[in-house]
C-alpha cells in the first residue's frame, strides 16, 4: 500500500479534529434538502402517544428505532476510544452502529483492530463494517471481504464510495479504474450482505442504476448537506494549493440527500436504503422514511457529544441522551402525522415548499 500505518493514523487524527473544530466543513453549499420537506401536522392525530411504534428490523438485527450511528472514524488509539463511546451508547438504545473505514487493518496492526473490535461492549446490535471502494478492488474479494466482517463481529459490510474526497486527499487514490467490477463481484461472492455509501457527495441516479444491476443489498445516501470531506481534505493541504482550491469549491458538490433517498428507492425497490447526509434530527430521519428510506444514519450530532465529556461513562451517558433523543422526536413525529408504525410513516405523505 502507498500509504504508512503512521500515515494512516496521522489522517484518521486529523480527520476527527477538523470535523470537530473548524464549522466551515459543515452543511456546506445549498444543504440536504430536507428543509423544503414538511408534514401535515394532525392536530388531531386519534392515536395514543405510547402506543406509537419505532421498531424495525434491519439487516436480521432487531433494532429500537431505525437510526444508526453513522460511520465515522478507526484506526488509532484515539479514534478507538470515541467507537467505543459510541457503540456503548448504541447497544444501550439499541440502534445500530457503523464503523469508520476499516483500512488500517489491511496493514496487520493489532493495534489498529483492536480500534474496530466493539463486540465486547455492543454484543446484541446491528454493527456494521466499512471499507474503501479502492481498497476492495486491489486488496480484497467477496471472501476476504467478509473474512474482514468476521475480525470485527459486524453484520453486513459497506463499500464506501468517495471518489471526490480521495480526488483532492493529498494522499488520495486517483484511479477509479475497476471500482465497479469489484463491487459487483464482492457483492456476488460475500457471505455478509454488501451495501454502498457515499461520504458525503450524495448517490446519483446514474450511479444507483448501475449499483442496481449488481447483488449489493442496499445503499446509504450520504448526500451533501453534512459533513464536507471535500473541505476537510482542502484544509488539511495546509498551504493553498489547487487541490485545496478544487476541493473548497466543490465542497457541496453533488446530490442533496432529500433528492437521493428519493432516487435511491427508485432504483431498489425492494432492497435496503439508509438515509443519511447531514442529518441532525428525528424530525429529518422521519421525512427521509416518507421520502423511501428504511432507515436514517447520522454521525456528527454523536461525535459532537462523544467528545463534550472527558469521563468515557459521561460520554457514552451524553451519546446515549442524543439517540433517545432522535428516537423521541422521531415518536413524536409520527404520533403527529397519524402514524402508528415505521410502515404507516413510509406511506404518509409530504409536503414539498418551493
Amino acid at each position: 500500500m502507498s500509504e504508512t500505518l503512521d500515515q494512516a493514523r496521522r489522517r484518521k487524527n486529523e480527520h476527527l479534529q477538523i470535523a470537530l473544530g473548524d464549522p466551515s466543513v459543515q452543511r456546506p453549499g445549498r444543504g440536504n434538502g430536507l428543509g423544503g420537506i414538511d408534514f401535515e401536522m394532525l392536530s388531531l392525530p386519534e392515536l395514543d402517544l405510547d402506543q406509537v411504534d419505532t421498531r424495525c428490523q434491519l439487516l436480521g438485527r432487531s433494532l429500537a428505532a431505525p437510526i444508526l450511528v453513522g460511520a465515522m472514524t478507526g484506526g488509532t488509539v484515539e479514534a478507538g476510544a470515541v467507537n467505543r463511546i459510541l457503540a456503548e451508547a448504541a447497544e444501550r438504545c439499541q440502534v445500530g452502529f457503523c464503523l469508520g473505514s476499516q483500512r488500517p487493518m489491511l496493514f496487520g496492526d493489532p493495534d489498529a483492530a483492536t480500534s474496530f473490535q466493539l463486540r465486547e461492549v455492543a454484543p446484541t446490535t446491528l454493527i456494521c463494517g466499512n471499507i474503501g471502494a479502492v481498497q476492495l478492488r486491489d486488496h480484497l474479494d467477496g471472501p476476504r471481504l467478509a473474512h474482514l466482517a468476521r475480525e470485527v463481529g459486524a453484520d453486513a459490510m459497506f463499500v464506501h464510495v468517495n471518489a471526490l474526497q480521495e480526488a483532492v486527499q493529498p494522499e488520495g487514490d486517483r484511479d477509479w479504474r475497476g471500482v465497479f467490477d469489484a463491487i459487483a463481484e464482492s457483492a456476488g461472492d460475500c457471505e455478509v450482505p454488501v451495501l454502498v455509501k457515499e461520504v458525503g457527495a450524495g448517490l446519483g441516479e446514474q450511479t444507483l442504476r448501475a449499483l442496481a444491476l449488481t447483488g449489493v443489498a442496499g445503499v446509504e445516501t450520504a448526500g451533501v448537506g453534512g459533513t464536507s470531506w471535500a473541505r476537510i481534505e482542502a484544509l488539511r493541504h495546509g498551504a493553498r494549493s489547487p487541490a485545496s482550491i478544487a476541493g473548497s469549491v466543490l465542497a457541496g458538490f453533488g446530490t442533496p440527500t432529500a433528492e437521493s433517498v428519493q432516487l435511491a428507492r427508485r432504483a431498489f425497490p425492494g432492497r435496503i436504503v439508509i438515509a443519511s447526509g447531514g442529518l441532525r434530527d428525528g424530525l429529518e430521519a422521519a421525512k427521509c422514511i416518507a421520502l423511501g428510506a428504511d432507515a436514517a444514519a447520522m454521525a456528527y450530532p454523536f461525535l459532537v457529544a462523544a467528545r463534550s465529556e472527558s469521563d468515557h461513562a459521561a460520554a457514552v451517558d451524553a451519546v446515549a441522551l442524543e439517540i433517545q433523543g432522535v428516537i423521541e422526536t422521531l415518536r413524536t413525529t409520527m404520533f403527529l402525522v397519524g402514524a402508528p408504525t415505521l410502515s404507516h410513516l413510509g406511506n404518509t405523505p409530504v409536503i414539498v415548499r418551493g
